[in-house]
């Protein structure tokens, strides 16, 4: 089957070694499997940093967004038949999706929105589950809750998913940060009741706003360099969650107002094949729901065309350059 793939990490997306095509052997699945037919992906920041900081001693298989169609399935699945249209965000210790042909653990797949394009639907299962995740399993957020929620980067692709979770699902009150008019604008048509700018002091913004503190805080990029000032605007016992990388992070500096700390990994279930492994099952049947309902809108931005590696090298150089707006999709080979 077609693949691309990458043998050396740290090169720059500009090498055509960085991510190049490769014919590799069509996968089998193991007992809970589906062996999926893939007819799109999306890219996310996690490839670009795969492919620049982990290094392998053979040719690595990035992506993790996927949909398509289920060809076969192991012996002891059950949520799944042969024809099924899924979508799923995989498993960061297997071979990812920029291939013909994907293997997925049925446990954290979901049937594909019946509405959407299978482009559009590739943007959605990383960024929903996380998104999800953060707000609902992390934060422990309840849905009839009234608080106030700080998005740090909500118009990137887990922060348009969160924008529109927690206005469409929650009472809270949602402001996001954006930086340019366009995404400014783009964050607002998700749901947020209020747009600030992140380059500016965030207790400033809050204070116009009409807002004195805020119960949550997503940070979502950079958080490193925006730390005090999300101390500083969070209220007393109230609730700091991440998912970038910092490359420390004191946490002394929350004991004063007794603000809990909670990190985001969507991949933590899959790696760890923790007792509520199937949550992500069931996170994206409701996701699914809600999009053929009309609740939730894709979240797709840019389509660059086929996949292959010369398009995949251009859309990895879109989102290193910190400009991509909304998911970067793929479709066909």
């Amino acid at each position: 089957m077609k693949a691309i793939v990458y043998s050396q990490n740290g090169l720059p997306i500009s090498d055509e070694n960085a991510l190049y095509d490769l014919d590799v052997a069509k996968p089998q699945p193991g007992a809970r499997d589906l062996l999926v037919k893939i007819n799109a992906i999306a890219v996310n920041p996690v490839d670009t940093k795969v492919r620049a900081g982990a290094p392998t001693d053979q040719p690595r298989i990035l992506g993790w967004d996927a949909v398509g169609v289920v060809e076969a399935v192991g012996e002891a699945v059950t949520l799944f038949k042969p024809g099924d249209e899924v979508f799923y965000a995989g498993d960061i210790t297997r071979p990812g999706s920029y291939a013909e042909y994907g293997l997925v653990d049925e446990r954290i797949a979901g049937h594909k929105p019946q509405s959407l394009s299978a482009a559009d639907a590739a943007a959605l299962p990383l960024t929903a589950l996380t998104a999800w995740e953060l707000l609902f399993d992390r934060l422990e957020v309840q849905p009839e809750e009234h608080a106030a929620l700080l998005i740090i980067g909500a118009g990137g692709g887990v922060g348009s998913m969160l924008t529109q979770l927690a206005a469409k699902l929650t009472g809270l009150t949602v402001i996001g940060t954006a930086s340019r008019p366009e995404t400014a604008d783009w964050v607002r048509s998700l749901g947020a009741h209020h747009v600030i700018d992140h380059h500016k002091p965030l207790a400033e913004q809050l204070a116009a706003s009409g807002i004195a503190d805020v119960r949550y805080v997503a940070s979502l990029t950079h958080t490193d360099s925006y730390y005090p000032q999300l101390i500083d605007v969070l209220a007393p016992q109230g609730k700091l969650a991440l998912i970038d990388d910092p490359e420390s992070l004191d946490v002394v500096p929350l004991k004063r107002k007794a603000i809990s700390l909670h990190w985001e990994l969507m991949f933590t279930r899959s790696l760890f094949h923790t007792a509520d492994m199937q949550r992500q099952h069931d996170i994206l049947q409701q996701v699914s729901a809600l999009i053929d309902a009309g609740t939730l809108q894709t979240t797709a931005g840019a389509h660059h065309g086929t996949i292959n590696a010369a398009n995949l090298r251009k859309a990895h150089a879109l989102i290193e350059s910190g400009r991509a707006r909304g998911k970067i999709v793929l479709s066909g080979f």
